[in-house]
Parts: structure tokens; C-alpha cells; sequence
């Protein structure tokens, strides 16, 4: 393990984070909130850090397997760390435990939450707290490579444990100008939706922060009541709209942008995913008007908003989804272990991976009928490759058991077994609400220091879908 490689790589992020501390620094003095000299106290502090490591470690000439997992890893940790300094040094989050979860919350973009009022911090601090999902969204090592192009040294191996995906497309020969066509996609989407939400009656900041939180499915929004504080059905539609892009493959909105919109129904991962999404809705409204309620506009609406939020893990809501009947409760658990897609600013296990998983269940059931048959796992036309199906069946089963491990844990800790599966699930999925007393209209701030260092613990493994972090735990990794 060469240190000097992995320390010249995080101060390059040191300079990221602190150049994106002059956003709400800009709000601070624009609002005159007295919070301006703090901001500059942390821009100085950690470029000066940044400047002393990339000093004394020199540019690598490459780095290793083990070297790019760590440092993907303790940059993860790091942006976390000192992302969180803003809301101690404030005194508005007074515990550094739950700075660092709101911070690890954000920059994972879960979205779960210890505030209760929201609207009492000042604006600056607010729009951190929003801007931490949109950095978080697409990466902060996809963006480092694409700001740096020397990353590009070992930045393919950055990008592969970062990305989400059973598989790391390249729409580029280089892996930096991947990077830069993925966050000009993203920056693309990002004013785009700005400008509609503002359209609809929202102020600059709060599209600002609302589109922070839709594109990168993060959840984070700048009102108490998240998006239910804005009635406008027009402002649901762009939203609903925008998450279930910010769910979808990113390398699908470029080549839609180079007018090769077929790719989407092409893709079969793109097709399931919408399936997936329409029938969840479906089962949603149906089972809500079997209950009692009435068919109306607001009820389709409301059902299409929280299956799409729930499926995309963006965890925006417009209703208090447990008041709804026990099933629909079920259907939005499911959602949670499914995700977004590969490629995609979504979470949880995605829906590639259920795919291939779902295809190989039949190719074995074949099998049983046909013992001396082929009948390989296709994604489409072409056959999944063999290492790419064992790794997501691993994945899978890693994922379910670090659940069951993190369902377990939760209990012991105090949490009633309705809690316990929802904190679990919303935080491992990158979801944000859950269930229980972790719900909709409900927080993360009556729950044990502990169990929020546990549940931060599993939002990083979520957001890094789990073999980059646990693989350094791995006894072989240290030889």
C-alpha cells in the first residue's frame, strides 16, 4: 500500500470540497446570516491541508487495486468528516455525531435525517446541506477525474469502485472525458429542472435545493413538510419527471442527447426498470381504492410520486405513506432492495442486477426440465459473462445478509422490529424515510449514537455497493 499515492489523491478532493464551500458562502453573504466568517474559516483550513499533503506526497505514477479501493473509501469518509464541521461549528447540529449523519446522509444521498425543524437553520447552511446530494450524486471520484485529468493516472480504477453498476461502461476511450460527459449531463439536467421549478412559483433557492435533491435521488429539501410544502401539481409532475431520469442510466441521457433516443428501449435494463415502476404504481392506486379512497387526480398523483421516489431512493414525499393500507407499505419496501439503474445517481440493489438474477432463476429452472440443455442468462441478445453472474449473485447475497445483520443489530440496540427493517432498509438503499418511527414524517434524531454510526456505516456501503468498503476489512487486502 503506497500512502503517498492514496494522501496526493485526497488532497485533490480537500481542494474540491473547499472550492465548493464558496456556494453557500456566497448565500451567507448575500443573506447577511453572520456565518461567512465560518465558511472562510473551513475554505482556508482545508486548502492549506491540501496544498501541505499535495506537497509532500507527489504525484503517483500510478496506483494499485488495494490503493484505489481505499482511496475511494476514505474520500467517502473524509467529505463526511469535514462536510460536517459547517453545522457543529454553527452550533445548529450541536452533536458531531449527527452532523456527520446529516453530512454522510447527504454526500451518500440517502436523505435520512436528525433535524426536526429544518427551516430553522440559516439559508447557507441549508443549501450545504442540499449541495452535499448533488456532489455526492454523481460521484465525488467521477468528479475529481473529470476536474483532474493526472487522476486519469489510476483513474479508471476510481471510477470502477465508485460507480454503480455490475458493470463500468466507458463512453469514452478516456476515463476523464466519461467523466466530464456524465456531469455535463448532470449539470445539463440540473438547469434545466431549476429553471421549470421556478416556473412553477419556486424562489432560486428553493429550486436550487429541491433539484439538488431530485437529480442526485438524495431527498434532502429545504421545507419541513419536503415536497407536500408545495401543492402545485405542476411542481410534482417536473419533480416525478426528473427523478425518474436521475433513476435511469446517465449513459442513456448522453447518447439521447446525441439524438440516439432508441437506446432506451433497447435497453433492457431501462425497459425493466419502467415496468417495475408502472406496476408498482398500478398496485399502489389500485389497492388505495379498495381501501376506501376515491379516484381522483390527486390520488394517481400522489401514488405515481411515492412509487417513483421510493424506486428511484430519492424519499421525497407528498403524503404520510404509512397512514396508507399495509400493502402498499409492502410494495414500497420492496422498491427500496430494487433501485435505480447501473449508471444511474440511484441506489439499493438496481435493477439490472434483478434482472440478471430473475433470468438466471429461469435459466436454472430450464435446466431442471432440460438437464442437457444450454440455456445461458441473456440481458437482451447478448449472454451475461460468467464472472459478471457470479458477481452479482455475491452481490445479492451480501446484501441481503449485511440487511439481516443490520436488522439484528438495530434491534439490539432498542429499535422495535418495524423501525429496525426500515432504518436499515432506507439507509442501506440510499433510500432515506422509512418505516416505523424512521418514517415519512418522522427522523433519525431519537436514535442512539450508536445506531447512527452504524447506520452511517451502512449508507457508505449502500452508496458504494458494499464490496468497495467491506473488501478493507478483508484480512488478503492488508498483504
Amino acid at each position: 500500500m503506497v500512502w503517498r499515492s492514496i494522501l496526493h489523491i485526497l488532497s485533490g478532493l480537500l481542494f474540491i470540497l473547499s472550492s465548493a464551500l464558496l456556494f453557500p458562502l456566497a448565500w451567507s453573504l448575500y443573506l447577511e446570516d453572520n456565518l461567512h466568517s465560518l465558511f472562510i474559516f473551513h475554505i482556508v483550513g482545508m486548502t492549506l491541508l491540501g496544498g501541505l499533503l499535495k506537497y509532500l506526497n507527489p504525484r503517483p505514477t500510478g496506483i494499485s487495486i488495494r490503493e484505489g479501493f481505499m482511496t475511494v473509501a476514505l474520500s467517502w469518509v473524509i467529505f463526511s468528516a469535514f462536510g460536517a464541521l459547517p453545522f457543529r461549528i454553527s452550533g445548529y447540529i450541536p452533536s458531531y455525531c449527527d452532523a456527520f449523519f446529516e453530512t454522510m446522509s447527504g454526500f451518500t444521498t440517502t436523505g435520512a435525517s436528525i433535524l426536526k425543524d429544518i427551516e430553522s437553520l440559516p439559508k447557507s447552511l441549508l443549501f450545504w446541506r442540499s449541495m452535499t446530494h448533488w456532489l455526492g450524486g454523481m460521484g465525488v471520484i467521477a468528479l475529481a477525474v473529470a476536474i483532474f485529468p493526472s487522476l486519469g493516472v489510476g483513474g479508471f480504477q476510481l471510477f470502477k469502485a465508485e460507480v454503480p453498476g455490475p458493470t463500468k461502461d466507458k463512453i469514452y476511450p478516456r476515463i476523464s472525458q466519461t467523466a466530464k460527459a456524465l456531469w455535463g449531463v448532470y449539470i445539463l439536467f440540473t438547469v434545466v429542472e431549476t429553471l421549470l421549478l421556478m416556473a412553477g412559483g419556486m424562489d432560486l433557492f428553493e429550486s436550487l435545493c429541491t433539484t439538488f435533491g431530485t437529480l442526485a435521488t438524495g431527498g434532502f429539501s429545504p421545507r419541513n413538510a419536503s415536497i407536500a410544502a408545495y401543492p402545485s401539481p405542476y411542481i410534482h409532475y417536473v419533480i416525478i419527471f426528473f427523478m425518474f431520469a436521475a433513476g435511469a442510466s446517465f449513459n442513456l441521457h448522453f447518447l439521447a442527447l446525441k439524438r440516439q433516443f432508441h437506446n432506451y428501449w433497447v435497453d433492457s435494463e431501462f425497459r425493466f426498470y419502467t415496468g417495475v415502476a408502472f406496476l408498482a404504481f398500478i398496485c399502489i392506486i389500485t389497492n388505495r381504492w379498495f381501501s376506501g379512497e376515491h379516484l381522483s387526480e390527486g390520488l394517481w398523483r400522489g401514488s405515481l410520486f411515492q412509487a417513483v421516489s421510493i424506486l428511484t431512493t430519492t424519499g421525497f414525499v407528498t403524503e404520510d405513506y404509512a397512514r396508507w393500507p399495509f400493502v402498499t407499505q409492502l410494495i414500497l419496501l420492496i422498491l427500496m432492495f430494487i433501485g435505480g439503474c447501473s449508471s444511474s445517481t440511484g441506489g439499493a440493489i438496481k435493477n439490472v442486477r434483478i434482472c440478471i438474477l430473475l433470468r438466471y432463476i429461469g435459466s436454472e429452472l430450464k435446466k431442471l426440465l432440460h438437464p442437457r440443455g444450454i440455456f445461458p442468462v441473456k440481458i437482451g441478445l447478448k449472454p451475461v459473462p460468467e464472472n459478471v453472474l457470479s458477481n452479482t449473485i455475491g452481490f445479492i447475497a451480501l446484501y441481503l445478509l449485511l440487511f439481516t445483520l443490520g436488522v439484528v443489530t438495530m434491534a439490539w440496540i432498542g429499535l422495535d422490529m418495524e423501525s429496525a427493517v426500515g432504518a436499515v432498509a432506507a439507509t442501506l438503499g440510499n433510500v432515506g424515510p422509512g418505516l416505523g418511527s424512521v418514517g415519512p414524517v418522522n427522523n433519525y434524531a431519537h436514535l442512539p449514537d450508536l445506531a447512527k454510526w452504524i447506520l452511517s456505516f451502512l449508507m457508505m456501503a449502500g452508496r458504494l455497493e458494499i464490496y468497495t468498503v467491506l473488501i478493507i476489512f478483508y484480512p488478503s487486502f492488508w498483504r
